[in-house]
């Protein structure tokens, strides 16, 4: 294992940084160090890659970008840098070239699609009480509780915005689908991830928040790719 590969970890909607506090654990513990979990505005899928390009301007060496949920999008779109090395799609968006998130959404909608709610700024929230049964059935109570207090709503717009040039085309790349996922329809996840190309997909028995509840698992594809993509 290459202990030079920088980890660069990209949440995604209604999330934060935190989001991977397991999955930072796991791999602290297989030993790699330099760890970057980018808080992203959420803003617009422009302000979120170029956010997540200065964080990957900011390494010297190789780095492996690592999206969740609409994460995967957003390093779809900024992982055309010459020191991204690979890109690992957790339960993630992975759209092709003049597609969105919101437009993916459509073709399967997922079983938490009602659970969502604009507010009068524009943004979009996770029902509170909805939140746990949606995003994280799979954690406890108490853990869904704080992530749907601690939730970051997106501007309801970013989900129409469009990638240009998808570095998946160019970069190798790992998908992890969630089965269980009430938030990106596994349909929709195991299409997406099926045209990558990809040198590895697992299917995890997961909610959408499988950072946490298989941190694990989604740490050990993390590992996986790392090594498969360390400079010789």
């Amino acid at each position: 294992m290459s202990k030079q590969t920088a980890i660069v970890l990209v949440h995604g909607f209604w999330g934060n940084a935190s989001h991977w506090n397991r999955v930072i654990l796991k791999l602290s513990r297989k030993g790699y160090t330099s760890l970057h979990a980018v808080e992203m505005p959420l803003t617009s899928l422009a302000d979120d890659a170029e956010r997540t390009r200065k964080m990957v301007a900011q390494q010297n060496g190789p780095v492996l970008l690592v999206g969740h949920s609409y994460g995967g999008a957003v390093i779809t779109e900024a992982g055309d840098l010459p020191n991204v090395v690979g890109l690992v799609y957790i339960a993630a968006f992975a759209p092709d070239a003049g597609e969105s998130p919101g437009g993916i959404t459509q073709q399967h909608p997922p079983e938490a699609a009602a659970n969502l709610s604009p507010d009068s700024d524009g943004y979009l929230w996770v029902l509170p009480d909805k939140f746990h049964e949606s995003f994280c059935p799979d954690l406890t109570p108490e853990e869904g509780f704080v992530m749907s207090v601690t939730q970051k709503a997106p501007l309801a717009s970013t989900f129409g915005n469009t990638i240009t040039a998808p570095a998946w085309k160019k970069k190798p790349s790992w998908y992890q689908i969630s089965s269980e996922d009430r938030m990106i329809a596994p349909a929709n996840q195991e299409r997406m991830s099926a045209r990558l190309n990809a040198r590895k997909v697992i299917t995890l028995a997961a909610s959408h928040a499988s950072l946490a509840s298989k941190a694990e698992e989604v740490a050990a594809l993390i590992d996986e790719a790392a090594k498969e993509t360390a400079p010789a």
